[in-house]
């Protein structure tokens, strides 16, 4: 996920930084409460929560994100569709992809590390596997919900969590509650907060005054969120292949020069993960803590179940014609972030002589450590450039789900779309000037009311969600290319656009 670290320490959160808040002494009640909900959505509610329904739709969909892996693969590089309404699988992906990685793939891996010992990333991998079930079923009932906005000129597909929750449970000011908490966690601050990662970044490395930094930022983030969904998705289907494959690119390199310690490495994160070499010095609980710390960075790391991705995934012209395609290409998203991005992260890290398990130096500055270990001078400012690539598509990406949310209010028109626009590139230069502190805390607990709403709803059309991938499989073993028509399935035609699904 493209969220920076919180300034506060605590539970781990994306950047497996802590987010639990004890009531301080003299603290206004408001802030009370606001750290009473953050210890109870993220202490308890979302991590058990999210890993448990990741498990859930393992199981129920009999691990097709593993089984069914080449299926992710053929419904993104399909050709493109003639329903040109939408954006195509692939942009949406990278869309996607520009808001899950984040500042916290570089730092987040470099945390869990720290707390967790190298088996952090073993059960990292763990929850990347069943979030990938997860990540399919809300894009596919993203897809099936999914309406067409007609105030637009030329037409594009909006959907998402919120949809539905209003159109598939019946509960529109639900959904009408998850938009908001959406807006105010996604939309403002944390692209604040990734505004002030790229400032911090661009000071260290480059020396560059904040106010700059800031002022850059907001003009960039304009010239491509005013030309909306389908600008953001043209801009995000070039770059973020370009971020990731360079990284990707540097951690290959790096393997490759410390290609005889890999297999060993390999081999002790594994034995790490279950308590079978001893505890690394500094780090308390074993078997535990890299558990512990694993699955956090895992589950927020990859957004898989917290509403956010669907809302792109929505957008899409799947190809084939069947909603099930969409959540493939989304479950693909999440094997990208985990697998192989925080992946390359922790070989970075592990491979250098700069680790040290349950050290002090952690976060971005480990990262940085590690490749200038690697490649010298150059490796702090690869890091730096990264930091400004990962934390500005989030920024796009995530502006690119509030808009979803405006159009569920129903204040989505050109005037409400305007504000929005104009009071993120306020919150990304204010971001960028100052650390977020009391707002990142109310964000943090909208967020964790926006995930849990989220993670009901899709529990409750599980069925859904597994009848439309019977009916995807099905086809697939008559020969067929599958298609899907509500007017064959009238069990799940309640709150879906037959227009779009004829």
């Amino acid at each position: 996920m493209g969220i920076a670290p919180s300034p506060n320490a605590g539970l781990p959160f994306q950047a497996g930084v802590n987010h639990i808040h004890p009531a301080r002494t003299g603290e206004p009640k408001v802030t009370t409460v606001i750290g009473f909900l953050n210890t109870i959505f993220w202490g308890y509610v979302l991590i058990y929560g999210l890993l448990a329904v990741g498990v859930y739709f393992t199981i129920r969909l009999r691990f097709q994100q593993i089984l069914h892996f080449r299926e992710m693969i053929r419904s993104i590089t399909a050709a493109p569709a003639a329903d040109r309404q939408g954006i195509s699988p692939f942009q949406a992906l990278c869309t996607s992809l520009a808001s899950r990685v984040g500042t916290g793939n570089i730092a987040g891996v470099a945390v869990a590390l720290v707390l967790g010992g190298p088996g952090a990333i073993f059960w990292m991998w763990m929850v990347a596997l069943v979030g990938m079930a997860t990540a399919y079923a809300e894009s596919t009932l993203a897809q099936l919900y999914k309406v067409k906005d007609s105030r637009e000129p030329d037409g594009v597909y909006r959907g998402g969590p919120a949809f539905y929750i209003a159109r598939g449970l019946g509960l529109p000011w639900l959904g009408g509650v998850f938009s908001v908490c959406l807006i105010l966690s996604f939309g403002l601050v944390f692209n604040a907060v990734q505004a002030n990662s790229i400032a911090d970044a661009m000071e260290g490395a480059f020396g560059m005054p904040k106010l700059a930094t800031g002022l850059a930022i907001a003009a960039l983030t304009g010239v491509v969120i005013f030309g909306g969904i389908r600008q953001i998705a043209t801009v995000a289907e070039y770059v973020v292949p370009f971020m990731a494959g360079i990284y990707l690119l540097v951690a290959i390199i790096v393997v490759l020069m410390n290609l005889g310690a890999v297999p060993g490495m390999l081999g002790h994160i594994v034995s790490n993960a279950f308590g079978l070499t001893e505890a690394a010095g500094g780090i308390t609980g074993g078997i535990a803590a890299a558990m512990l710390n694993g699955v956090k960075r895992g589950l927020f790391s990859n957004e898989a179940g917290m509403g956010s991705a669907p809302n792109i995934a929505a957008a899409a012209t799947p190809n084939p014609h069947h909603p099930s395609s969409q959540g493939f290409v989304q479950a693909f998203g999440v094997f990208i972030d985990t697998i192989l991005i925080c992946t390359c992260t922790a070989l970075m890290i592990l491979l250098s002589g700069v680790y040290v398990p349950g050290g002090e130096l952690t976060g971005t500055q480990l990262t940085q450590s590690a490749l200038a270990d690697h490649i010298g001078t150059a490796g702090p400012l690869f890091v730096a450039v990264a930091i400004f690539f990962f934390a500005f598509t989030s920024i796009i990406g995530n502006y690119a789900y509030s808009e979803m949310a405006m159009t569920f209010l129903g204040i989505g028109n050109k005037a409400g779309l305007t504000a929005l626009r104009c009071l993120v590139l306020v919150m990304v230069l204010w971001g960028a000037l100052q650390a977020v502190t009391t707002v990142f805390d109310l964000a943090d607990a909208s967020m964790g009311l926006m995930a849990t709403i989220n993670l009901i709803a899709i529990v409750a059309l599980s069925g859904t969600v597994v009848a439309l991938t019977r009916n995807y499989f099905a086809q697939r073993e008559e020969g067929r290319i599958p298609r899907f028509s509500i007017r064959e399935h009238p069990e799940m035609a309640k709150g879906v656009d037959s227009d779009i699904w004829s």
